[in-house]
């Protein structure tokens, strides 16, 4: 049990994360309150629970959810979602005859302004070779199985177009309001592994 005098010691990856921080603050490179604000942008104002509500509105609002389907650009920045990694959107949905998965197979390129960070297993080869060569089987070993009678489309993420999928809205939930609709999306959904 560590006592307060003499704390763990920290990891060497911290210790050199640290040591570089210092030496870059000490020679004026690195503004501490530049770094504190995009460490806040990616904790509170970047992440799935905006593309989510996204597709919450899609599912209540069908004026909406023509505009996003039509140009998905502008429509996810009527809610402010924009800028790097989210340049150019293009939406596409799931319906019960077509399933959509993204990948980006030369690298990780990925919307961040609606799903924030990628996930790991996004950025790694065996998921972007697998999902263009044998996507059902992907998706089966992630727990999503696709009937033999849906077509599978795969959508390759790139510098010049980012996707996002449109879930369909689960059965049973025409009660809900679009908060609790927004609850209910995934990252995982609006990447096209999952169906809700």
């Amino acid at each position: 049990m560590p006592d307060h005098h003499h704390p763990e010691a920290i990891a060497p990856v911290q210790a050199r994360v640290a040591a570089i921080e210092s030496v870059l603050i000490e020679k004026g490179i690195l503004d501490v309150d530049a770094v504190d604000q995009i460490v806040a942008r990616f904790e509170d104002t970047l992440g799935p629970m905006n593309g989510a509500r996204v597709v919450a509105r899609a599912w209540t609002d069908p004026e909406f959810r023509a505009r996003l389907l039509a140009d998905g650009t502008a429509a996810i920045a009527e809610f402010g979602f924009s800028g790097p990694e989210g340049e150019y959107m293009v939406v596409v949905e799931n319906t019960p005859t077509v399933h959509n998965l993204v990948v980006c197979t030369l690298c990780s390129c990925y919307p961040w302004p609606t799903l924030g960070l990628p996930p790991k297993w996004y950025k790694a080869p065996a998921y972007r070779s697998r999902a263009v060569r044998e996507p059902r089987k992907l998706l089966a070993e992630m727990g999503t199985v696709i009937a033999d009678d849906v077509e599978v489309r795969v959508w390759d993420s790139s510098a010049e177009a980012r996707y996002l999928v449109l879930p369909m809205r689960p059965a049973g939930t025409d009660d809900l309001s679009e908060e609790q609709l927004a609850a209910l999306v995934t990252r995982d959904s609006m990447i096209g592994v999952q169906r809700l």
